[in-house]
Formats: structure tokens, C-alpha cells, sequence
């Protein structure tokens, strides 16, 4: 990465980022599901996570980007690119089997993070999207995670 990368790969300010994932679950959320999930195409796609509270065993939502790798859905464990790792990742390394709701309904699913070559692989494809992924993940000093969904069976 270049130094003119670094400065060009701004992140907007951390208040302007949870008030854009407020507004987005609400959005959803009064729509009915209308609003606010799609699939990958030229941009990444949209889907709804649920997990569990790891500490309150209440239910928790977000709303994450994806892409799909054969059957597998894949996502990056960042907090707006935050230091701090997202709640939602915690949540869903204390208890990996979940639902994720996309535009044409509900699957279930195991999560983990990649490894390796495999990680390697998956990261790379996320500059289809844009190419400042590395310029930003550069500004945490812990790797991010790049979280693959698995198919499951569901109970």
C-alpha cells in the first residue's frame, strides 16, 4: 500500500457511523424487511445477523455486508473499522450456530473465521468492492477477521 492509499482511505467519523447503522435497522425495521437487505452484485450485499448476547442471552441484530463463495456467505469482523471487535462477532464466537435473514428469506448457519490460504483468498475478493479494505484494516492493530457462514441444517 502506498502512502497516497493511506491518505486517501478516510473513515467517516465513529459518531457518523453508528448513527448510519441505527438509522439502517430502523429503516428495516419499519419497512417490514422491504428496506434494507440485498444481494451482492457490482457492491457487496446486505444481510440481517441474528445472534445471542454472549453476557445477557438476549437477542441481538446487525446488520452486515457479504458476499456469497460457493455456498458459504462471508463477512468482515469490523467495527467501522474501530479497534474494538464488533459485539456481534463476539456473540457469534460464544455461540456459532445462528440465522441470517436475506432478501429471499431466512437461512441458518455456522460461523468461523477463516484461516490461512483461505483467508487470504476470501480478504482478496473483497476489492472488488473497494480498494481501500487494506488501507483501512492497516489503521487496527488486530487483523480482522474475515467471518465465513456456513450452511447448516436447521433444528
Amino acid at each position: 500500500m502506498t502512502a497516497e492509499q493511506e491518505r486517501t482511505a478516510t473513515v467517516p467519523p465513529r459518531a457518523f457511523i453508528r448513527i448510519a447503522w441505527v438509522l439502517h435497522r430502523a429503516l428495516f425495521r419499519l419497512s417490514g424487511g422491504r428496506i434494507g437487505l440485498r444481494p451482492p452484485g457490482k457492491a457487496f450485499g446486505m444481510l440481517k445477523l441474528s445472534t445471542v448476547g454472549r453476557r445477557s442471552g438476549q437477542a441481538r441484530v446487525a446488520i452486515v455486508g457479504y458476499y456469497a463463495d460457493g455456498p458459504n456467505l462471508v463477512t468482515l469482523a469490523m467495527n467501522g473499522w474501530g479497534e474494538a471487535e464488533p459485539a456481534w462477532w463476539l456473540n457469534l464466537q460464544a455461540q456459532p450456530d445462528t440465522t441470517v435473514e436475506l432478501n429471499d428469506g431466512p437461512r441458518a448457519v455456522h460461523g468461523r473465521a477463516a484461516q490461512g490460504d483461505e483467508r487470504d483468498r476470501l480478504w482478496a475478493r473483497w476489492g472488488e468492492f473497494s480498494t481501500d479494505y487494506d488501507a483501512w484494516a492497516a489503521r487496527r492493530t488486530v487483523q480482522t477477521a474475515v467471518v465465513v457462514l456456513e450452511p447448516r441444517a436447521a433444528v
